[in-house]
């Protein structure tokens, strides 16, 4: 095994008619739920998931932007019960990873065979001083996409034009690397059609971000100075929020007062990893690439955001493969076969504005229980492309939107 990778007993063996839980039913959980149902008819299959509808993070930042409704971006369940699996709307307390149980927060105990946990994010509240989640009803940060999105679309409505705009984009590992920067994108052609007079100021903790050309070419020929970003190294990086006043203070003690602060703060993998036992000091969770089982708890798979799967980055289309993988491994193993190799493909669409899409794909594969990138097999969209490969690209986004959540949450 690599370095850091615990070596664990591989234990194979025919169980028919297994139980299977799945906690979390957004792109990795439900993606699980569907595709073990379709590796093994026998499983039961049972979906723990609070709310009735999922409200994805992808395509939110266009509702913000004004380009789609709230509908359009939820889904139920119903296509799930359909295809035979038992979906349960509450929530997972706890785990006892030595008596294979689940715990419900109505108090149902549910033994399992197999767990699959797709928590997605929780938050470090404060980690960034002066931000809790009090401070986040102020100052939303709608990176779980639900009542802060729409909060702050309220917020963008209410503003004055000639008013700011300030994202702070948080240290460390988040959900969805180019996903604030779509946000500002979005904003911006919110503000451009609206408030034409209003600005944006991005206030980073790094000094590089995922697609930064293609993100700023697109931002100059949209909305022209609307958009700043400033970067770590030239005082980006924020230490304190006041939600009350609506100001953020850079570690130089520079503040910038803005009319919506989004706040975008430190995050960790769902609370459920830290009572299963899965999530490690980094307070992600580290697998065994080949089957995206815990290191930590055998028996336990983890997909998506809340893991350690570098270089693949933390967004939906990750979840959905890293599912697929963990499916055909978990129905192989109860089923006495050995699991097929596991590879995955990753394509991150962006939207700068109406028909102006960005996107940067890789292909990766499992090797001595890490991912590791197939050199070459990606790339990212050329800087210079003209309005029909933008646009081209915008309906790619929308076709891959469409199409996966009707793989996901779509009619048996």
């Amino acid at each position: 095994m690599g370095a850091g990778v615990l070596a664990l007993p591989h234990v194979v063996r025919a169980q028919t008619g297994a139980h299977v839980v799945v906690v979390g039913g957004g792109f990795g959980g439900a993606t699980a739920a569907r595709y073990l149902r379709r590796a093994d008819p026998g499983l039961r299959i049972t979906l723990i998931e609070p709310q009735q509808r999922f409200a994805t993070c992808p395509f939110s930042n266009l509702y913000l932007g004004g380009l789609r409704d709230w509908d359009s971006i939820t889904h139920g369940y119903d296509g799930l019960r359909a295809a035979g699996i038992e979906v349960i709307h509450a929530r997972a307390e706890d785990v006892d990873a030595a008596a294979r149980s689940v715990t419900l927060s109505d108090g149902t105990r549910l033994g399992w065979d197999r767990l699959v946990l797709s928590p997605g994010i929780d938050f470090r509240w404060g980690a960034l001083a002066g931000y809790d989640e009090a401070a986040a009803e102020l100052a939303p940060h709608a990176w779980k996409a639900g009542p802060q999105t729409q909060l702050l679309r309220k917020q963008l409505e209410a503003m004055e034009d000639g008013g700011s705009f300030v994202m702070v984009v948080p240290e460390g590992a988040f959900r969805c690397p180019p996903g604030p920067y779509e946000r500002a994108s979005m904003v911006a052609h919110y503000f451009k059609t609206h408030k034409p007079r209003s600005k944006i100021l991005i206030l980073d903790s790094q000094d590089k971000f995922s697609k930064q050309p293609l993100f700023q070419q697109g931002w100059q020929a949209h909305y022209g100075e609307m958009i700043e970003w400033v970067g770590q190294s030239d005082d980006g990086l924020v230490a304190e929020v006041d939600a009350g006043t609506r100001e953020a203070v850079t570690v130089f003690g520079t503040r910038h007062k803005a009319d919506v602060l989004n706040v975008i703060p430190p995050q960790k993998a769902g609370v459920i990893a830290e009572r299963a036992g899965v999530a490690d000091q980094t307070g992600w969770v580290p697998v065994v690439a080949e089957r995206f089982e815990s290191t930590l708890v055998p028996g336990i798979h983890v997909l998506g955001d809340a893991t350690i799967a570098a270089p693949m980055p933390k967004s939906g289309f990750c979840a959905n493969a890293q599912a697929k993988v963990a499916a055909a491994a978990i129905a192989a193993d109860l089923a006495g076969r050995e699991p097929p190799p596991a590879s995955f493909a990753n394509t991150c669409y962006s939207l700068i504005a109406p028909g102006w899409g960005i996107a940067v794909a890789g292909v990766y594969r499992a090797s001595d229980g890490k991912v590791v990138e197939v050199e070459g097999a990606g790339g990212v969209s050329p800087l210079d492309a003209g309005p029909e490969f933008r646009r081209a690209e915008a309906d790619y986004g929308a076709g891959w939107y469409a199409s996966i959540c009707a793989d996901i949450w779509g009619a048996a």
